[in-house]
């Protein structure tokens, strides 16, 4: 019989102070994308001491995988943490402050890897009760370097094949205690741009002699504002965005050339080929318009967060009997992103939030700031729902 998850934050309160203390040697000891060789090193270690039957290391460099097999026949399940840090100084004086110089868990990395050790230690000890396999993903370079993708690459989507995948993300946007699971779009993609405009300079007192590349510029700017109010559906947050614009370095003299960089940041996988392809087009058509040459270099980062309706139900149904009606919804859609989406192109799943903020103990910084931190208490909610999530699915689709 699976065990109900009130019995599941039972025991993960019960290991809570060794899940803290962990949470908080991650957090002493960051390491930035693809150099987590010591995270990695402890989680490998970990996973074998809790007796998985294989634990893989150095996937994708420094990603570990381990795989635990369940008494019973079913299905595969994979629940993901990360694990990097950011570039930043930390400013918090704590205890367990940052030591490495310039670098910090600024998002709560040290958490989801913490927390999914946990699952690990639970779900280890309840194999009579899992109808199937269970896949502990731990990746590196989430942020920005594409380790979900290194990850895919490597195969840890298939060797068993895995039919769903949850991860889970601690929010500063939240109360603690409260879990967000959203149907479909949770979490925007992210793209960028660089926008090259090559014009004719000359002294500013005789434009007519020139093609302005800065006034070019400007109305590429304006016109890439139409992307989202005009071609982009009504119903579906969209934003285009110029971060950046650079030209000349004299005020008399109008420059040979203009460069600005920006981010596009769509919820549907349509739209966001729409959107890039929207960008291009704009930026050279204003440009040969206007007499001018325009190179367009698109990067595409990180895809949306769709999770899936089916999935996304499961994590609310256990976090509902877990916490209650209250404290579980399907929140707001945000338009920041996170590369777990790559896993949800591949595979169903779901990937949803958990409260640690709390104005009572000050800890109300957002992530990536240097004074980011979160309330600890939440993990054992992290632990038992995410925990919760793969026996429910794995006990739904039992063969």
């Amino acid at each position: 019989m699976v065990a109900a998850p009130p019995a599941l934050l039972r025991e993960a309160d019960e290991i809570l102070p060794g899940v803290i203390a962990d949470r908080r040697h991650f957090h002493e000891h960051p390491e930035l994308g693809f150099q987590e060789f010591e995270t990695a090193k402890i989680v490998a270690e970990r996973l074998r001491s809790f007796g998985f039957d294989d634990v893989q290391t150095e996937v994708a460099v420094t990603g570990v995988v381990g795989i635990l097999k369940g008494t019973k026949p079913g299905k595969v399940v994979a629940l993901r943490a990360d694990m990097d840090a950011l570039p930043i100084d930390e400013e918090n004086q704590v205890d367990y402050k940052s030591q490495t110089a310039g670098v910090m868990h600024a998002c709560g990395h040290d958490a989801h890897t913490a927390m999914l050790l946990g699952v690990a230690r639970i779900l280890s000890s309840r194999r009579d009760e899992i109808a199937g396999t269970i896949k502990f993903l731990f990746q590196p370079a989430e942020e920005g370097l594409g380790g979900a993708k290194g990850m895919i690459a490597a195969g840890v989507l298939e060797n068993p094949h895995v039919d769903a995948i949850f991860g889970l993300h601690v929010s500063q946007g939240m109360p603690a205690g409260y879990l967000v699971a959203r149907d479909n779009a949770t979490l925007a993609g992210g793209d960028g741009f660089k926008i090259t405009v090559e014009g004719k300079g000359g002294h500013g007192a005789q434009p007519h002699t020139t093609i302005d590349p800065i006034v070019i510029g400007s109305q590429i700017v304006s016109a890439l504002q139409t992307v989202v109010s005009r071609n982009v559906d009504p119903i579906l947050p969209g934003v285009v965005s110029v971060g950046s614009f650079h030209a000349g370095q004299a005020s008399n003299v109008i420059p040979n050339t203009a460069e600005m960089t920006g981010t596009i940041r769509s919820v549907d996988h349509d739209q966001r080929a729409m959107m890039a392809k929207r960008v291009e087009e704009i930026a050279i058509g204003v440009g040969e318009a206007m007499g001018a040459t325009v190179h367009v270099e698109l990067t595409f980062g990180v895809a949306p967060t769709i999770n899936t309706p089916e999935m996304a139900a499961i994590v609310r149904e256990v976090a509902t009997d877990i916490l209650g009606d209250e404290y579980v919804s399907q929140g707001v859609l945000v338009t920041a992103s996170e590369d777990f989406s790559e896993f949800l192109v591949h595979t169903p799943g779901c990937f949803f939030f958990l409260g640690t903020m709390s104005a009572e103990k000050g800890l109300t910084w957002g992530h990536h700031h240097p004074r980011f931190d979160i309330s600890e208490e939440p993990m054992s909610i992290g632990i038992a729902v995410m925990a919760g999530t793969a026996l429910r699915y794995l006990a739904q689709n039992a063969d």
